[in-house]
């Protein structure tokens, strides 16, 4: 045993326990309070990570309804711009119909003026022909007494013919 007393390994193994034996409890102590409070830290900082979480699962859901009341109201705003563009078109075809017929009509009233004036001056023509003919046929053939009777014949007719 003595030759264990002047080993130094010996005393470093006897101080080590004493040191163990006063120092160690505070040493636990102060080991499990800083584990304590790394512990509580640690806590607290999950704590905060599941309360932003939430929050920001919260503000997901929330934009994406914005997002799907904008997508809706967008659709019903592109319904609505194509349910004007179709009533558009139909009023202006309608106009255009309308507009095209009354160029139609003018059309076929200014036809049947040309007609109407060709037909007169056709007449008028024929008139003048047929009146330049029967001067010309009856200046051969008819003598003076032929003519006085044509005449009061005529004459005699017009009183009975205009009334």
């Amino acid at each position: 045993m003595e030759e264990m007393l002047q080993e130094p390994h010996f005393w470093v193994e006897i101080g080590l326990a004493i040191f163990v034996i006063f120092a160690g409890p505070k040493i636990w102590r102060a080991l499990t309070s800083f584990l304590d409070q790394r512990s509580m830290k640690i806590k607290a900082d999950l704590d905060e990570a599941q309360k932003l979480k939430d929050e920001a699962q919260a503000l997901l859901a929330e934009y994406q309804r914005k997002q799907r009341d904008a997508l809706r109201e967008a659709e019903e705003i592109l319904s609505s711009a194509k349910a004007q563009a179709q009533r558009e078109i139909k009023e202006a075809k309608a106009n255009l119909d309308a507009s095209l017929a009354r160029r139609e009509a003018a059309a076929l009233e200014k036809i049947a003026q040309a007609e109407a004036h060709a037909l007169a001056e056709v007449r008028r023509e024929a008139v003048d022909i047929a009146s330049a003919a029967t001067i010309q046929l009856l200046g051969r053939t008819l003598d003076d007494s032929k003519a006085n009777a044509l005449i009061d014949q005529s004459i005699s007719e017009l009183n009975r013919k205009l009334h």
